[in-house]
């Protein structure tokens, strides 16, 4: 379903890219955030869609309220979606995601997440909770190939990729470079003399799943909080794949994100989340140490 939603919308932002016409609308929820078109037709097809599939379910978007779908009034599963992740990028063609999780209201915890990538070849980061109780991750190419995403060895902060969301100027991006502690220890010398650290772009969940398959070592987030449909799709896939988070109090972040009912998933809704993201505790502990709150 999330791959044929990709393939449909593509040529729609690639359009909007080249004709300059990115069908941007005033975003009434979410001041300052660039909403588009795209953003409230993806939000539409994800709950039609879903209908489909899923007899009766909680849907919370990021473009609504959390209502139920379906004729059962208390349904047992909630699926939280980001319909259009970076959507400002999207219609330029630069960049876009979509993000949907499936979260099971009687176990308390996630069972089902897919991260869409609409421009790259890899096409999607999917999580699952196995019948033998097991969490798996897989990373998933236009060419249908899937990767096990297993734990592998982490790097010390100096020799790190770390990702942030630094796109905003005054809001993100000058927060960021005041952390002299973390860019100071990210930018140190190794043990052979080379400064191999990095600082990157991040974005929503997707940021997460870098993470989780290796592409990047670590992601951070510091500033304003991540929403619960840019951070826990992403989470969970991490998590399949063997990675930590923790918040910026040290205390490891866990599955049980509070979607327990519809008046808790309304609430959810409203929480901003801080956090280190890495594959190992120890490289999220030498970053926490690093930031000053």
């Amino acid at each position: 379903m999330v791959r044929a939603m990709l393939d449909d919308l593509r040529p729609r932002l690639l359009n909007a890219a080249l004709t300059g016409s990115r069908a941007e609308n005033e975003n009434v929820r979410h001041q300052g955030n660039f909403l588009s078109d795209y953003d409230l037709l993806m939000h539409d097809l994800y709950k039609e869609r879903l209908a489909e599939f899923v007899p009766s379910f909680i849907y919370a978007s990021e473009e609504s309220d959390p209502q139920v779908v379906g004729a059962d009034a208390d349904p047992g599963l909630c699926v939280l979606v980001d319909p259009l992740d970076t959507s400002e990028l999207a219609v330029r063609a630069l960049q876009g995601y979509t993000h949907i999780m499936i979260y099971s209201l009687p176990l308390k915890r996630p069972i089902v997440s897919v991260i869409g990538d609409i421009f790259h070849h890899v096409q999607l980061y999917v999580a699952a909770l196995g019948d033998d109780g097991v969490d798996r991750a897989f990373a998933v190419t236009a060419a249908d190939e899937w990767h096990e995403l297993l734990h592998r060895p982490s790097v010390s902060l100096s020799e790190a990729l770390v990702t942030n969301y630094l796109m905003r100027p005054e809001e993100r991006f000058l927060p960021l470079a005041r952390q002299e502690g973390f860019l100071e220890a990210l930018g140190a010398p190794g043990a052979d003399g080379k400064r191999k650290g990095r600082i990157g772009v991040g974005h929503g969940s997707v940021c997460l799943c870098h993470v989780a398959a290796g592409f990047t070592d670590a992601t951070i987030e510091i500033q304003k909080g991540f929403a619960a449909w840019d951070f826990l799709p992403g989470h969970y896939v991490l998590h399949a794949a063997g990675g930590v988070a923790i918040d910026l109090e040290g205390e490891p972040i866990g599955l049980d994100y509070g979607l327990n009912s519809l008046p808790e998933i309304s609430r959810a809704m409203t929480v901003k989340r801080k956090f280190v993201a890495t594959r190992s505790l120890s490289l999220a502990e030498e970053i926490r140490t690093t930031i000053r709150i």
